[in-house]
């Protein structure tokens, strides 16, 4: 026998990942011993070298101490004291990391050990020291829930089955599709797969099709490709739609009678131009005593929406709308969301309202919450009620006006903006010298013609209309809070819905204070006190606005916040400096809102606190699907900037290098906010290796140095809209 074949068969022999295999047993039987008999009878092996091969293994786990032999040739799994319970955070390069609260620091699990775990997997891993080396790393022995279980992605066919390669990054395996389970799919089509099973023996999951999305590029298979990436729905079912047709929209006097009737107060909307759901309105009237009545009232979904309905199931599962670079996909159907619902001007609506008297100093001397009908006088956009503040209401022009045409805008509602907008002013002012951390964010937002396509692209940003606004809502909500979780100055055990927001990291907060120093910014992030923590963070948020790194800076500020989130456990809100906060201003677009208002009215009512947990379940529910619609959001976007920079391909560019990492340099466009990647193989000057600590490339012969924050000159290389990247050419960097 040659000694080729000889190394053949050798390597043949070896049975592969026996050490997962081994304690993949074990760990199902945690009390239960086993021999290498009955280890060898689960895995089907029977022949004597593969019997050795399973006894050398046993005495290896032994002497790591994975598991223990508890008699003469019996071994059972270590006590679960180096295993955890936690999520997988997958890598787009097929590593991942173990994320759990028992754990001081993430654990990184190398691709090998992975164990057909994926992103968001909650799973059970060992614990162990890598050899010769005091860093730990994890091993996957049970996949214990699946994140998710459906994928957008093209199918490539073949003969008699046909792959699909997955959308997402993260995803590291493509999918096997049966000949019975490809659904009439042609090859090349973009769709909609649901894995079933993942064999033991099989290298890739095994699927179906569950639905044919189109031809990857066309505009509205990629923008439902982002929904179902995330697993948002893009259309209600049609029996939703049915219940939603037979809401009756007639108020009747029995309902009116149930409520304040506030339909004389002078009552307007102020919303985006192209908003179809007002689910806000305020009313103001000066009383005799000088002071103001404002009332702030929300559409009284809840009155539409009840419990223990189709709607109402729809609503939870969707917990949010979804607000898209082209559209929004709504969480209620249309008949109410832009319907019945809508605080239309000219029509009688329900509301549930927060009516406050306040006197000039924006002080609360009165408060009163309840259900009412009220009737909108004016519908205004922004830009309206923005003119009204500055010109004093004189005209609105016709380029500004909804309609299209100059009106003069009626005297009353001058007077009532003009006193919002004084009001809403000092009511900002003392959340600032409360702590309050402003993120007044430049919005990028497209022009786009009929068919979708990126005519150009502008920046939204936050005038004096939208914070009056912002301010009034952000009153019901701390009001509406205080007004269940606080009695008599002593927080109550009621439950009720939260919008919390804890502390920032520290270690995030230094890490931005080492990255900003970079860009001359010397003021320190004192992180002393709450007080000093928004104070420095405000002042650095001041200083970089408007500066070509405004939008870098900004995203690592908010990344060093804690995430704000729903629950039924109050911390209070760090970011707006309130010690109760709620939502209850948008019902329309948030189910949180609705249990706010059903939690509200039951307390009215007399009501005693319900169960906590059921709440709690909800909350987090809530809180997870906001995420994913902040994510499909994120994308959308990327998406119509990565179609925009494709018609621009041959104009150069300034940018910010906006991140720099170990394979390239990212670089965001002053002009427009898109952000690709220079690759560093393609940097030819010289060779570049990435020095962390620098934030920087450096050149190992010039000392060249591309570092964060540096303005360079850049060109359109690549544009992939399925993966929504940028590619970009470096032409030169920027001195200034």
């Amino acid at each position: 026998m040659s000694s080729k074949k000889k190394i053949y068969k050798k390597k043949g022999n070896i049975l592969k990942d026996l050490t997962r295999k081994i304690l993949q047993i074990l760990n199902q039987s945690p009390d239960n011993s086993f021999n290498y008999k009955q280890i060898s009878s689960k895995l089907s092996l029977s022949d004597a070298n593969a019997r050795n091969q399973i006894i050398q293994k046993l005495e290896e786990l032994k002497g790591q101490q994975k598991v223990e032999e508890v008699e003469r040739g019996k071994f059972k799994i270590l006590p679960l004291d180096k295993y955890y319970i936690g999520t997988i955070d997958a890598t787009t390069n097929g590593n991942g990391y173990f994320i759990c609260d028992d754990l001081e620091h993430d654990i990184y699990i190398p691709a090998r050990n992975l164990n057909k775990a994926l992103d968001k997997d909650t799973v059970k891993i060992y614990l162990y020291n890598r050899r010769n080396s005091k860093k730990q790393e994890g091993d996957v022995v049970e996949v214990i829930k699946r994140f998710k279980t459906e994928f957008v992605g093209v199918l490539q066919l073949n003969r008699n089955f046909g792959f699909v390669i997955p959308d997402d990054s993260k995803m590291y395996a493509d999918i096997f599709i049966p000949q019975n389970k490809l659904k009439g799919a042609e090859d090349g089509v973009k769709v909609l797969v649901e894995m079933t099973n993942w064999p033991d023996k099989s290298k890739n999951p095994f699927g179906k099709i569950k639905e044919i999305l189109g031809m990857p590029g066309d505009h509205d298979t990629e923008i439902h490709s982002i929904l179902l990436e995330y697993g948002l729905p893009y259309k209600f079912p049609e029996n939703v739609e049915a219940e939603a047709g037979k809401i009756p929209l007639e108020i009747t006097e029995a309902e009116i009678a149930k409520r304040r009737d506030m339909r004389k107060d002078l009552t307007f909307t102020i919303d985006p131009k192209d908003a179809k759901d007002f689910d806000d309105a305020l009313s103001f009237e000066i009383l005799e005593n000088g002071n103001y009545e404002i009332g702030i009232h929300i559409a009284d979904v809840s009155h539409y929406v009840q419990e223990k309905t189709i709607l109402e199931e729809e609503a939870y599962n969707r917990a949010t709308s979804v607000y898209l670079v082209d559209r929004v996909v709504p969480m209620l159907p249309e008949v109410l969301s832009n319907g019945v619902c809508s605080l239309r001007p000219n029509e009688e609506k329900l509301t549930f309202s927060a009516v406050f008297e306040m006197n000039e100093k924006a002080q609360i001397v009165n408060e009163w919450f309840g259900r009412t009908i009220t009737y909108s006088d004016k519908r205004f956009a922004y830009e309206e009620a923005q003119e009204i503040i500055e010109t004093k209401g004189t005209t609105i022009s016709s380029e500004i006006s909804i309609t299209g045409e100059e009106y003069t805008v009626e005297p009353k509602i001058v007077t009532a903006t003009l006193k919002l907008d004084e009001l809403a002013k000092k009511l900002r002012k003392k959340r600032l010298q409360q702590g309050a951390i402003t993120f007044d964010r430049v919005e990028v937002k497209f022009n786009l013609d009929k068919n979708a396509e990126p005519l150009g692209v502008f920046f939204k940003e936050s005038k004096d209309a939208n914070k009056l606004i912002e301010e009034f809502m952000l009153l019901a909500n701390r009001k509406v809070a205080e007004f269940i979780g606080r009695s008599k100055g002593v927080a109550s055990k009621n439950t009720f819905i939260y919008r919390v927001h804890d502390e920032p990291n520290l270690d995030k907060l230094e890490g931005l204070q080492a990255i900003v120093s970079k860009f001359g910014y010397k003021n320190k992030i004192d992180t002393t006190s709450k007080k000093t923590t928004s104070t420095s963070l405000n002042q650095l948020l001041n200083d970089v606005h408007g500066k070509g790194e405004a939008n870098m800076i900004e995203t690592l500020a908010i990344r060093s916040m804690s995430k704000a989130e729903y629950t039924t456990q109050n911390i209070g809100h760090y970011g707006l400096a309130f010690d109760y906060y709620s939502h209850f201003t948008s019902p329309i677009r948030r189910y949180p809102d609705v249990m706010t208002h059903r939690l509200l009215q039951h307390y009215l009512d007399g009501g005693k606190s319900p169960k906590a947990e059921i709440y709690e379940e909800k909350c987090k529910h809530s809180s997870e699907m906001e995420y994913l619609a902040s994510r499909a959001e994120r994308d959308s976007i990327k998406y119509m900037q990565v179609k925009y920079m494709d018609n621009h391909k041959d104009q150069e560019f300034e940018g910010v290098i906006s991140g720099v990492t170990e394979w390239g340099i990212y670089v965001e466009i002053i002009e427009n906010k898109c952000e690709g990647m220079c690759r560093i193989r393609e940097i030819k000057d010289d060779y570049y290796i990435y020095d962390e600590k620098q934030y920087a490339l450096v050149g190992q012969s010039t000392k060249n140095m591309y570092q964060l924050g540096d303005h360079v000159l850049i060109k359109v290389k690549h544009t992939d809209l399925e993966r929504k990247h940028l590619d970009f050419t470096l032409l030169d960097k920027i001195n200034i």
